[in-house]
């Protein structure tokens, strides 16, 4: 199975905006394509999408982005710039898992979970990062071995769970680490009260070449969970996901076939690529 995995955040119509903004932050950052609808643009070296899907969805801390940072200066910087106009979640300090440590709110919705830390050559400075809390609280390391168990080259990597000497409840997840078809992600269990949830606001791009792999993703993805609309779902614990077809693109760039494909995936819930063939 070839296909990529990333992240999809829902703007109201600021996707461009957004992207530029991010793409100024880091190195090796750039916007590899614009329409009206959709922004794809790379960070680090990292794939992203920005969707301009209006007001309905709203991003918000139960996923963000764990920014690994090589100095003191740089967690600054990125603090100092993300905080303009947005706001700050956990100021920025010394705290007991790191030196120097923020947690951030942008202008756009986005946050950021920015640390010092000294990682292995290779490890991605930018990681999507998962809250579990609420109801889906404690389910951190169940889900960790659900989705390891669907996709291919995928692998738990550190697991840093709550002892008896804690105050949190034993066995859960502080911190842990895993792969997604060599794609790096972050969870934890976070404790507490939390005024959100996973939502649409951001949700996970899956590429896939053939129908055999929508079929499967899409049959996996929703055991437990909810199917949507156009290629959209949600798992089980409430993490929104996108199988979509990797010809999809190449389609809507066709002129004259474009508004017929569109016409065809907008009736679908799991795409249906013979269709949007012959669309």
């Amino acid at each position: 199975m070839k296909h990529i995995i990333y992240p999809c955040i829902w703007f109201n119509s600021q996707s461009k905006e957004a992207a530029t903004f991010y793409c100024s932050l880091f190195s090796n950052s750039k916007i590899v394509a614009d329409t009206p609808m959709v922004t794809t643009f790379e960070l680090a070296g990292e794939l992203f999408m920005g969707l301009n899907g209006g007001p309905v969805f709203q991003i918000n801390p139960s996923i963000s982005m764990f920014v690994n940072c090589s100095s003191s200066e740089e967690v600054e910087m990125l603090n100092a710039k993300l905080t303009k106009e947005g706001s700050s979640l956990m100021a920025v300090g010394e705290y007991p898992w790191s030196k120097k440590y923020a947690w951030v709110k942008d202008k756009f919705g986005l946050t950021w979970q920015l640390m010092l830390n000294e990682v292995p050559a290779g490890t991605p400075k930018i990681t999507p990062l998962f809250l579990f809390s609420n109801k889906q609280f404690g389910r951190a390391k169940q889900a960790i071995q659900f989705y390891t168990s669907i996709f291919p080259n995928s692998k738990t990597l550190d697991l840093q769970l709550y002892g008896t000497d804690d105050a949190q409840v034993e066995g859960n997840l502080k911190f842990g680490n895993f792969t997604l078809n060599n794609k790096l992600f972050a969870a934890m269990d976070g404790p507490g009260n939390h005024n959100f949830e996973f939502n649409e606001g951001l949700s996970f791009v899956v590429n896939c070449d053939t129908q055999e792999e929508i079929d499967f993703y899409w049959g996996k993805l929703t055991e437990g969970g909810l199917e949507s609309n156009c290629g959209w779902l949600k798992d089980k614990f409430g993490v929104s996901w996108q199988i979509v077809p990797t010809m999809l693109g190449k389609l809507m760039q066709d002129k004259e076939k474009a508004p017929r494909v569109m016409q065809a995936f907008m009736k679908m819930k799991k795409f249906d690529i013979e269709k949007l063939l012959n669309a």
